[in-house]
C-alpha cells in the first residue's frame, strides 16, 4: 500500500451521531463495527444489498455448497467399488432444491449477521451511502456524522466489453440460476472461473473453460496449475488456453460465442469470470479528496489512512488480496488502531488459500518462480499418487504434494498440494511455514497414517 501525504479534513464536531460509520456490510467491515462496538464505540454500519457481503450471499459460502453439491455424484460412482449397489436409471439430481436449500442457508446466516450486530450494540442502516464529507454519511434523506468513517464496500464482478455482453452472466447471477443449461461456457483463468468451471461439470453441464493466456490460475505455482489442468480434463472439462471471445449472439435460447482463433461454440450459458472491480460508485469520495489508484482502487497507506484524516478502507475495496480471512484481520488491526492501542500492523506473507475446484488446490508461502526470483537456492521435494481411496473406487484421480525449500537455511518458503481436501491439510503446513518450520522439522514429524497429508512429512529426496 502507498503511503500517503495527509489531507487536513473538517473540523471535528463535538456532537457526532456516531464514532464510527462503516459503508458495507461484509465480513471486514462487520468485524470492524462488532470488535470496535465492543471496545465501547458508537458504530453504526450501512448496507445497501445483504448482511455478510459478497463471502456469505454471492462468493465463498454458497460456492464451495455448491462445489459439495457437484461432487456427490463421484461419491455416489465411487460407493458402487466399495459394495454400494447404486443403479444409475434411481440416481437423479434435482437443482432446483439445491438452489433453494441454498437460499435457505444463505437467509440463515444473514439473521445471524444481524443478531451479532444487534447484540454487539451495532446500528445497521438499510440503503445507499454517500458521504458529502469528511463526517457525514447520507443515507436516503437522512444524514449521519462520525469522527471516522470506513469504507467496506468490497467489489464488483467486472464482464469485458464485447459486442453481445449483455447474454453474459456472472457468479452473482450463477447462483440463482433458474434452471441448469446442457452447455456451458466459463470465460476466464482466475479462482472463480475454476471453480464454476468444476461446479457445472460435475452437475453434468458439458462445459468449456476459455483463457486468454498459456494457462490458467496465474500466480500459482507451475506445477499446480499444470497437473490442475490435467486433472480437470479427465472429468470432462474443456480447457482452451490462447483464446478469447470475440462477440456473443443470442439464437432463441441459445448463444453462439465467437472467439479470437475464428471458431464458435453454441452454448446455452455464458459466464464471465474475468476479474472484479471496486465498488466505489456513487460514494462520493474524489470529491472529498480521497484518492483512487489507476485500477480504482481507494489508495490508503499501511494502517489504511486515505489521503483523508478521518476516512480509512478495508477489504476488496483496497486491493489486497481479495480473501475473506484478509478482510477479517484487517477489521481486527484497524480497529486497534481507532479504538484500541493504536498499535497493531497486517502482515500480508505467507497467506494460506484454496482454490475449490475439483479436485482441490491448497498452497501457502513461496512458489517455486517467486523463490527463484528472490535469489534463493532451492531443493524441491514433489509427490505424485492416486489418493488410497481411489484404489477401489477405479476413479483416475490423482494427487500432487509440492515442498519449496530453501538449501541454505533448509527452511520451507512454500507448500502446495493438488487434491482432496487440500484447502483443510493447507491450513495447518500454513501455522508451520508461518512459525519458520524447516524441512528437517517436517521430517521428523510423525505422520498419520493411512492419510494423503502424511506426504508432507515423507519426502525425502528432491527431485531438484
Amino acid at each position: 500500500m502507498n503511503r500517503l501525504s495527509k489531507k487536513t479534513g473538517d473540523a471535528v464536531s463535538d456532537r457526532q451521531d456516531f464514532d464510527l460509520i462503516v459503508v458495507g456490510a461484509g465480513s471486514g467491515g462487520v468485524r470492524l463495527a462488532r470488535m470496535s462496538a465492543a471496545k465501547g464505540a458508537r458504530v453504526a454500519v450501512v448496507e445497501s444489498r445483504y448482511l455478510g457481503g459478497t463471502c456469505v450471499n454471492v462468493g465463498c459460502v454458497p460456492k464451495k455448497l455448491f462445489v459439495y453439491g457437484s461432487h456427490a455424484g463421484e461419491d455416489i460412482e465411487d460407493a458402487a467399488g466399495y459394495g454400494w449397489n447404486v443403479p444409475g436409471d434411481q440416481v437423479s439430481f434435482d437443482w432446483t432444491r439445491l438452489v433453494a436449500n441454498k437460499n435457505a442457508e444463505i437467509e440463515r446466516l444473514n439473521g445471524i449477521y444481524g443478531r451479532m450486530l444487534a447484540n454487539a450494540g451495532v446500528t445497521v442502516i438499510e440503503g445507499t451511502a454517500t458521504l458529502t464529507d469528511a463526517h457525514t454519511v447520507v443515507v436516503g434523506e437522512r444524514s449521519y456524522t462520525a469522527k471516522h468513517i470506513t469504507i467496506a464496500t468490497g467489489s464488483w464482478p467486472v464482464v469485458p466489453d464485447v459486442p453481445g455482453k449483455e447474454c453474459v452472466l456472472t457468479s452473482n447471477e450463477m447462483f440463482y440460476l433458474p434452471q441448469l443449461p446442457r452447455q456451458a461456457v466459463v470465460w476466464g483463468g482466475g479462482y472463480i472461473a475454476v471453480e464454476f468451471a468444476g461446479i457445472l461439470a460435475g452437475l453434468g453441464v458439458e462445459t468449456t473453460l476459455l483463457y486468454r493466456g498459456d494457462l490458467f490460475l496465474r500466480g500459482f505455482d507451475d506445477d499446480v496449475r499444470e497437473f490442475t489442468a490435467q486433472e480437470m480434463r479427465k472429468k470432462g472439462v474443456d480447457l482452451r488456453f490462447g483464446v478469447n471471445i470475440e462477440s456473443i449472439e443470442s439464437e432463441d435460447t441459445h448463444y453462439n460465442v465467437n472467439l479470437t482463433d475464428g471458431s464458435r461454440l453454441n452454448t446455452g450459458l455464458v459466464m464471465a469470470a474475468t476479474g472484479r472491480r471496486a465498488l466505489v460508485d456513487g460514494l462520493g469520495l474524489e470529491a472529498l479528496g480521497v484518492q483512487l489508484s489507476a485500477s480504482g482502487h481507494v489508495v490508503v497507506d499501511d494502517h489504511f489512512q486515505s489521503a483523508v484524516p478521518s476516512i480509512t478502507a478495508l477489504g476488496d475495496v483496497i486491493g489486497t488480496p481479495q480473501l475473506t480471512p484478509v478482510a477479517l484481520a484487517q477489521g481486527m488491526v484497524l480497529s486497534r488502531r481507532l479504538f484500541g492501542d493504536g498499535q497493531g500492523e497486517m502482515d500480508y506473507t505467507c497467506i494460506p488459500t484454496a482454490v475449490f475446484c475439483q479436485p482441490n488446490i491448497g498452497t501457502v508461502g513461496l512458489t517455486e518462480a517467486e523463490a527463484r526470483e528472490a535469489g534463493h537456492k532451492l531443493r524441491i521435494y514433489r509427490s505424485e499418487f492416486k489418493p488410497m481411496k481411489h484404489t477401489l473406487s477405479g476413479r483416475d484421480e490423482r494427487s500432487l504434494m509440492k515442498l519449496v525449500v530453501d538449501a541454505d537455511t533448509d527452511r520451507v518458503l512454500g507448500a502446495h498440494m493438488v487434491g482432496p481436501d487440500a484447502g483443510e491439510i493447507t491450513q495447518g503446513i500454513a501455522v508451520a511455514l508461518k512459525a519458520g518450520a524447516t524441512k528437517a522439522q517436517f521430517d521428523s514429524t510423525i505422520g498419520i497414517h493411512p492419510t494423503s497429508a502424511e506426504e508432507f512429512v515423507t519426502m525425502r529426496e528432491p527431485v531438484a
